[in-house]
């Protein structure tokens, strides 16, 4: 068989640097999640749904099997950073926009694409009850992940 095929899924979450609400102007925001998506693309990696609220993004994906995830996350932050520091005409606290360091990127099954779509198209309602953190421990224990809460947030 010579061809090289994949269908690997992914759930990509990170925040804004402290979780600080950079993002509270929706049509900013909106604007931010087709950017993204179109990173995404062009890194042959579609996107399913982009979403977040003020403080963090979240991203179903497609990744192609020819990039690594730290290579993905690297150029999807770089790309948007540099994007959204030149909206600091709309912005001028955007002129000091940074996300956090740290990501999370969690396995899709394809049966439960449809369920993560759904709760990333729901992510202003989820946060009018959960934090960030609160969500993200949520995901970290659903996954399995052990952490250090010293070292998670920056």
């Amino acid at each position: 068989m010579p061809q090289s095929l994949a269908n690997i899924l992914l759930h990509a979450v990170w925040s804004t640097k402290d979780r600080f609400a950079f993002l509270t102007d929706k049509p900013l925001r909106d604007e931010l999640h087709r950017y993204l998506g179109g990173i995404s693309a062009r890194l042959d990696c579609p996107t399913l749904i982009v979403g977040g609220v003020a403080d963090h993004v979240h991203i179903l994906l497609r990744l192609a099997r020819t990039i690594t995830v730290a290579d993905w996350v690297k150029e999807m932050k770089r790309a948007s950073t540099v994007w959204l520091i030149d909206q600091a005409h709309r912005d001028p606290m955007l002129s000091k926009f940074h996300w956090q360091s740290g990501y999370g990127i969690f396995s899709v099954s394809e049966s439960k694409t449809d369920d993560v779509r759904a709760y990333i198209a729901n992510q202003e309602e989820h946060h009018a009850k959960h934090t960030f953190q609160d969500e993200y421990r949520r995901f970290l224990q659903a996954h399995r992940i052990e952490w250090d809460e010293r070292y998670v947030w920056d």
